[in-house]
């Protein structure tokens, strides 16, 4: 008896068919391979979830409240007489006060949702995409900080 008979043999015979509802297939029951994308081999390529923790939820909402209090703060340094430095809102802001609002709005979510999706992501070795977003809240939070001080300079705090 050869190798290959033995081995179309064992493929023929102990091979069953595919039912046509499956619950592997569907996700209902996990199989055996459920921890692979922790093993070894697969250690520094990025684990995508669907299922995302609550404090990562709470670091976007924050940032998007934030975001929003940075719309409104500039809005009102501008009618105090100050200057929009960024070229492109500085454009937006001269069409449409509300253009301005949508599209921030819209660019921060977009980014958000991007940054979510690729939070397990490695930058560089020990830097994941979730540590940018923290580093972004706390951009976002000392540039309300400076906005406020401007504004309490001003005296219209």
């Amino acid at each position: 008896m050869s190798m290959t008979m033995a081995g179309d043999a064992r493929v023929r015979e102990r091979r069953r068919a595919v039912p046509f509802f499956c619950a592997y297939h569907m996700g209902l029951k996990p199989g055996r391979r459920m921890n692979e994308r922790r093993s070894e081999t697969t250690r520094w390529r990025p684990a995508y979830v669907d299922c995302y923790a609550g404090h990562l939820m709470l670091c976007v909402i924050a940032i998007l409240l934030l975001s929003i209090g940075d719309a409104m703060f500039t809005l009102q340094i501008l009618a105090l007489g100050g200057e929009e430095l960024n070229w492109f809102m500085a454009v937006l802001i001269d069409e449409s006060v509300t253009k301005f609002v949508a599209v921030k709005m819209a660019l921060t979510a977009l980014a958000l949702i991007m940054l979510v999706i690729h939070h397990n992501v490695r930058i560089i070795y020990t830097m994941r995409v979730r540590h940018v977003k923290y580093a972004i809240l706390a951009g976002y939070s000392a540039l309300i900080g400076y906005e406020l001080c401007l504004l309490n300079l001003a005296g219209k705090l």
